[in-house]
Order: structure tokens, then sequence, then C-alpha cells
């Protein structure tokens, strides 16, 4: 059990997941597999066999028909007659036996009504794909599971389970999730934020000393070494170097050669495009970080590199750095990105490009940056990360970008200073970070 799941089960100190816990409850005897994917450590098995166990109890379903399973667990592999010692060597490789787990779980499925079934790590099971594709086809089984790889999850929904996988994400606490919890000053509870970020662990932390030991210990012991085992690497300082630059270059748009390059120049080595854009998917894998496409707003098609790198946790990202790298203006830039997904957004980097007369007279195409364009089904919103707006020349920077996209969508622009939000003569709105982040409706207002 992890630290964050000790605390968490203390009833006083639940940290609600309202919004996660809902996209579950709406899926509920939707007849397809719910995948529960995530960074570890970001609250995937409290959302399952807490929150969502007791709303199965609180609904009225028997104990007996909600049965839980977890395959990183000591005392439920021993339980179906397996060896946690050999499953736990990184050397072994060792999947879970599923002819033992089937065994174990198909008679308690004794009468036809509704079984709700909770697996916790299922890409620790041998050929889960097929085990789950059988559980579909029973119609009184209603299952759940959590990875922590999209790897081995995300991808298998699409293939091996032929439609009827669903993904729900879950993401390291919102500021929101982590202020409801916290309380007290929101620009404190800010300031707090945006330097150890929102793993459930680090929420439940009363000193910076802790949070910050926890963080640089989680980044190097368990996220990178996870992440060289299960894809078979050499153990090598070269990744964590890599991963330093990305760090380095948050909200910046970058690509494997500039990567690369940046590499060379500051640590004095090389390394390929190829071995950058693998690392990168590596990292992408393990739910460590985004890339994220920018979108030709006019032509409405993407441009595939450059594009921009966010971390699925901020803290995390400082803690590779040290602490010694934290600059609120990408730091903001990346707490929003991580919002607009948590609000459940398709996220890209907008180009808007006009044809423009140069100091010459020459006749230009110049692109323009919109930080985000934030889509969900027909909404769609243009949000700029400003930070600050100092004076008028600033805000015209901001603004057109938006002026030149020629449409009606709503355009936000977001300043870290408390601003309640107000809109000018042309129908943009500015507002504050917080006021932001913590009104769930704050892209109507």
């Amino acid at each position: 059990m992890t630290v964050a799941a000790i605390f968490l089960n203390r009833g006083p100190l639940e940290i609600k997941r309202d919004e996660y816990l809902n996209r579950l409850i709406t899926r509920k005897h939707y007849g397809f597999i719910k995948v529960i994917t995530g960074i570890r450590r970001s609250g995937k098995s409290y959302l399952l066999n807490t929150l969502y166990y007791h709303h199965l109890q609180e609904s009225g379903v028997r104990e007996d028909h909600i049965i839980k399973f977890a395959f990183d667990a000591a005392d439920d592999l021993i339980r179906i007659g397996e060896n946690p010692l050999i499953l736990d060597n990184e050397k072994e490789d060792r999947k879970v036996d599923p002819a033992k787990f089937i065994n174990w779980l198909m008679p308690q499925i004794t009468d036809n009504e509704m079984y709700y079934i909770l697996l916790d790590e299922v890409q620790k099971l041998g050929a889960f794909e097929a085990v789950l594709n059988g559980f579909l086809r029973k119609s009184n089984m209603d299952v759940y599971v959590t990875g922590s790889n999209s790897r081995f999850l995300s991808k298998d929904i699409v293939t091996e389970f032929a439609g009827r996988g669903d993904e729900v994400h879950i993401l390291p606490l919102s500021f929101s999730e982590f202020y409801a919890f916290k309380g007290g000053d929101k620009s404190e509870a800010y300031d707090d934020y945006a330097v150890y970020g929102g793993l459930p662990a680090v929420a439940l932390m009363a000193t910076e000393e802790q949070k910050s030991t926890y963080l640089i210990s989680q980044m190097q012991n368990l996220y990178l070494k996870d992440m060289i085992n299960r894809n078979h690497l050499a153990e090598s300082a070269m990744i964590g170097e890599v991963l330093d630059v990305i760090a380095s270059g948050i909200s910046s748009l970058t690509n494997p050669k500039k990567i690369a390059d940046t590499f060379a120049s500051v640590k004095q080595e090389k390394i390929s495009d190829f071995t950058v854009d693998k690392y990168i998917g590596h990292m992408e894998d393990a739910f460590m970080l985004t890339r994220v496409k920018r979108f030709n707003i006019k032509g409405r098609k993407y441009i595939g590199t450059p594009y921009k790198i966010y971390f699925e946790d901020i803290g995390l990202r400082n803690a590779r750095l040290y602490f010694r790298q934290i600059e609120g203006t990408h730091i903001m830039e990346n707490i929003l990105y991580n919002e607009l997904r948590y609000r459940g957004y398709q996220v890209d980097v907008g180009v808007v490009e006009s044809r423009e007369r140069n100091a010459d007279g020459k006749e230009i195409r110049n692109p323009r940056e919109i930080d985000f364009v934030a889509t969900l089904g027909s909404k769609k919103y243009y949000i700029q990360s400003a930070y600050a707006i100092p004076d008028e020349a600033k805000y015209e920077q901001e603004t057109i970008p938006f002026d030149k996209t020629a449409d009606s969508f709503k355009k936000i622009i977001v300043v870290e200073k408390s601003m309640k939000p107000r809109r000018d003569e042309k129908g943009y709105v500015m507002m504050g970070v917080r006021e932001f982040l913590l009104d769930k409706d704050s892209l109507d207002a």
C-alpha cells in the first residue's frame, strides 16, 4: 500500500476525486472494460478500491459481488498460489499466471446478478488482453482495471478490445482538488502547488523538506528506474540527462534534434535524434510527460515539429531539476495545460498564419502562436498563458493571434495576478490563474 493510500484511508484526510469518480459512475454497466490509466502514485488505486468501492457499497451492492484483486500486492498473489518474490524480481520479467487467476476468480461468480471486478495494475497479468476479452462475453461482469503504462494499456484498448475498452485517464491532483483539501490562503496554496505539484502523497506532507525529499527520491528511484526496467534499457545517466534538458525547456517549442543539440552543447556528449525520440516515447508511455502538437487553425491541420512538452506533474519536473529552476511563467503554462486535460479537453498549440508586410514592404507569412486550443465536441476555446500584462504593448502581443483567427470562439488570457474575469471591447476575457483554476465554469466566464 502506498503512502498516499495509508493516509487517505483515514476518513478526515480523504481527498475527494469527484470528477474521476463521476466518470466511472457514468460508465457503470456500460459493457466496456473500464481502464483507469495514469502516472504511478497519481491515485488510481485509491479511486478504484476506495472511492468507487464505497460508491458500490452505498448503492446497495452486496460485498460478495465486489471482487478486488491487485496484481502488485503480495497477499493477493499468495492467495492464487503465485510467489510474489519471483514476480517482483526485475530480471525475471515474469507475469502473473492467467490460469491461476481465473481459477481463483470464476468460482466466486455463483449467480446471474451483476459482479463488479476491480483489478489493480493489470499489465502485470500474463495475457491480460485475452483474459479481459473473456470477461467482455459475460453479461453479469462489470470490469474495471488500473494500469500505469500506456504501452500496455492505451494501445490495447483500441486493438485487443476491438473498440470495447473505455479509458479514464487520471492526473495528479488539479489545483481545485488540492485547494479543496488544503484550504487556507489561495495564493499560498498556489505557490505550494506550483513548486511541489499535485501527487496525493505530497499534498498530505507537512514540510517542504518532506515534499522535496520525497519527490526527488520518487523521480530517481521509481519513475526513471521503472522506465528503464520496463523498456529493458541499459542503466545510463544519459536518460536522466535528456530528461533534465526536457525539464529545463517546458512550454518551449522543441524537437529531438534541438534536444540533442542542447545535450551536446551543455553536456558535451553526443546523442542521436533517434535515441532522444525513443526516450521521449518511453517517458510518454510511463505518463511522465506529454508531447503537444501545433495545430494550424486556418489550415485545419497538424504541424509535425516542433512541438511542446509538458509534465504530468509539475512537482516531479521541479524535483528533477532539484528545485533550482522555478520559473513562474513556464510553470503556470504547464499547470494550465494539465487543468484543461483534467476538464476533459483535447489540447493543442495553436498557430495562426497571416500575410503581412515587413519593414521593406515585402509580403511575408507570419505565424503567430496561441498557447492552447482546447476542444471538447463542438466547444472550442483559445487560451493565452500570459503570466503578466504590464502594459498595452504586451497586451497587444498576446491578443494579435486572437485577432488573426477571424472566428467567434471564446478567447481567454490568463495572468498570474489575482483578477476576476473582465471582458474588453473585443470580447476577449482576462482573469487570474487562481480564479481560472478554482472555477470549474471559468471557460464560460
